[in-house]
């Protein structure tokens, strides 16, 4: 058959798989994706992870592939998330701290502008606990103590420039009182500290405490969140004093690299908000001692800017800097 007599008859064939082609590309998800959790294996954060790409993965009928690439404060795979090509495939299971905390002490190679939050799942309230002996009843008792001239209190935290830190500087500095922050790495050293008298006051995530506050060897009495935690029924939310504006919590969300197509954008965004509404997350968080309050991407992304901005001028007020590369 002559060649040309071949390409007439098979044009119409190739013109009708070049219409074609398009409406496969443009099915997503088209094959696995890769969500990234710039955290180790077993914590908080991996584990509500791979619940929610299970969950996910029967809703969209595509493989969800959770990867642990921890370092640098979770800023590591938080840069490789941002980085990688704004197609979809590639996501972010993340907390805060990378994205609001960090940047104010490490130089990040993002900004709020590298990425879109698609939503975020909830959160798990920071504590400061007092010794048994402490002469306060409730929080106000409490803050009037730390108001008396001469007032010499410690506190430990997870860190200089940690969330901890300047979630708790951020509410001594609206107060007008003055705790000396002890750093320790990470809310179990903190704890073992407080418990050990080192320090007056135990700065840190609740689980850690949760069991010696009910043995009455800590008296819990307030929270970095704006209402109360009943594991901690004692411990005031900071909205019991007026200072709701001033809630930092540690949180979790979900993002994607910048220039993601809106569509798939919105896949992803249906997709999560509805597997972290089913029950199995629900007892997943509560076994977690976490909070569910699930927002959209865009109040996900003002959540970020506006803590970002507020933990920036508490992190400046420490003289907080940069370190150098």
């Amino acid at each position: 058959m002559p060649f040309r007599t071949f390409s007439c008859r098979m044009a119409p064939f190739l013109a009708l798989a070049l219409m074609a082609a398009p409406a496969v590309a443009e099915t997503y998800p088209a094959r696995p994706v890769t969500m990234i959790v710039p955290a180790p294996t077993g914590g908080g954060t991996d584990v509500f992870a791979r619940v929610l790409a299970e969950i996910v993965e029967t809703k969209l009928k595509q493989k969800f592939v959770v990867e642990n690439r921890a370092g640098a404060g979770g800023t590591l795979g938080t840069t490789q998330v941002v980085t990688a090509r704004p197609d979809g495939y590639t996501i972010g299971f993340i907390w805060n701290s990378p994205l609001t905390t960090s940047p104010h002490s490490l130089n990040v190679a993002y900004t709020p502008d590298s990425y879109r939050a698609v939503m975020s799942i909830g959160f798990s309230s920071y504590v400061l606990c007092a010794q048994p002996g402490f002469p306060a009843k409730d929080v106000k008792e409490m803050i009037a103590q730390l108001k008396e001239p001469g007032a010499r209190f410690t506190y430990g935290n997870d860190g200089v420039g940690g969330t901890m830190q300047l979630a708790a500087e951020r509410v001594f500095r609206e107060l007008g009182i003055k705790l000396r922050g002890i750093p320790f790495a990470g809310a179990g050293e903190t704890a073992k500290n407080f418990l050990g008298g080192h320090v007056d006051f135990y700065g840190g995530s609740i689980p850690p405490i949760l069991e010696h506050e009910k043995a009455g060897k800590a008296k819990c009495l307030l929270l970095t969140s704006s209402g109360r935690n009943s594991a901690l029924p004692a411990a005031a939310g900071l909205s019991e004093i007026g200072m709701q504006k001033a809630e930092t919590v540690l949180w979790w969300g979900l993002i994607v690299p910048a220039g993601v197509p809106d569509d798939v954008h919105q896949t992803l965004e249906k997709a999560f908000i509805a597997a972290a509404a089913s029950d199995k997350f629900r007892d997943t968080m509560a076994k977690q001692g976490a909070t569910l309050r699930v927002l959209p991407g865009k109040a996900t992304d003002a959540l970020i800017r506006d803590e970002l901005k507020a933990l920036g001028e508490v992190a400046a007020s420490l003289g907080i800097q940069r370190k150098a590369q």
